[in-house]
């Protein structure tokens, strides 16, 4: 998901997708660590798409505040 589609949302939205993407990354961990993941790169993709939902709404936190 890129920061545009993620500005669109609103931070309700934001918080509940991040929810479900930490716990997509738990499973996708847990299925690592048995053997059974086959697309290793998607923590990564996950990880990243999870720093730029929090980028976003520390942004929208530091621009109401100044």
């Amino acid at each position: 998901m890129k920061a545009n589609e993620i500005r669109e949302l609103t931070t309700a939205e934001i918080e509940q997708k991040v929810k479900s993407l930490k716990e997509e990354l738990f499973n996708l961990r847990f299925q690592l660590a048995t053997g059974q993941l086959e697309n290793t790169a998607r923590i990564s993709e996950v990880k990243k798409t999870i720093a730029r939902m929090k980028t976003v709404v520390r942004q929208r936190e530091l621009s109401v505040n100044n």
